[in-house]
């Protein structure tokens, strides 16, 4: 597979929904995982997130506008032991939950599906990072609708062992806008991971479309010790 420009693949993209970037950082010091959310509708607009633990979380900016919280209040980001959990809804629970009782990352979305927003049905997208004895590995899952059927669940996993340095994978929620929303396709992009974790995430943010991004989480986190540095940007201040 040919590794493609994140900016570039960002840029060309209106409306990618929800995303999710996975990879190691250039000098190979540093795991990276980044998360970012894009709206259309006010509900999904009136979001940040804040820093809960050692994961995040996403909140009302003005409670007071908040319509329906089912599927835009969620703990994108948990981490259990050396392992941490991003993903685009609340299965970030079940994955947490289901792996501290000693369940694999694909057992635990066995139990999940699509979200039941029709007729876009979309896709559950997730992630998670393994940190242990200086080695790294991650996964990516997402689990689709058929087609736009909501009578089957498709479901892909993607495991990248010992992941080149400077490399990594991108994977979100829609090809692009539309309605409905056409679902994902393919493999996750491989990507270029470049630059400390200020320039990667101003990168991120700058090549999100202006009118539909909302907020930004990045993380890199020390192979060798497991010690990170977060930073968050959120449109709405």
């Amino acid at each position: 597979m040919k590794k493609q420009s994140l900016a570039q693949e960002l840029a060309g993209n209106t409306y990618p929904g929800r995303g999710i970037v996975i990879g190691k950082s250039a000098d190979a010091k540093y795991a990276v995982v980044a998360y970012f959310i894009m709206g259309r509708s006010t509900n999904s607009r009136n979001r940040v997130f804040v820093e809960e633990g050692a994961g995040i979380r996403t909140q009302a900016f003005d409670p007071a506008k908040l319509e329906d919280p089912s599927l835009v209040i969620y703990a994108p980001v948990r981490v259990l032991g050396n392992k941490t959990i991003v993903t685009n809804g609340d299965q970030t629970d079940t994955i947490y939950d289901l792996m501290d009782r000693q369940q694999t990352f694909e057992q635990a979305l066995r139990t999940r599906k699509f979200e039941p927003d029709a007729p876009n049905y979309t896709p559950r997208i997730s992630g998670i990072m393994h940190l242990e004895n200086g080695g790294y590995n991650y996964a990516m899952s997402i689990l689709k609708s058929n087609n736009g059927s909501p009578d089957s669940c498709n479901r892909y996993t993607f495991a990248y062992e010992n992941p080149a340095a400077g490399e990594g994978h991108f994977i979100h929620t829609y090809m692009g806008d539309g309605n409905p929303l056409p679902s994902f396709e393919g493999e996750p992009t491989l990507v270029g991971i470049e630059g400390d974790i200020d320039s990667f995430a101003k990168m991120i943010w700058e090549n999100l479309n202006e009118e539909n991004k909302v907020s930004l989480f990045v993380r890199y986190i020390e192979i060798a010790s497991g010690e990170y540095e977060t930073r968050i940007i959120n449109k709405n201040n």
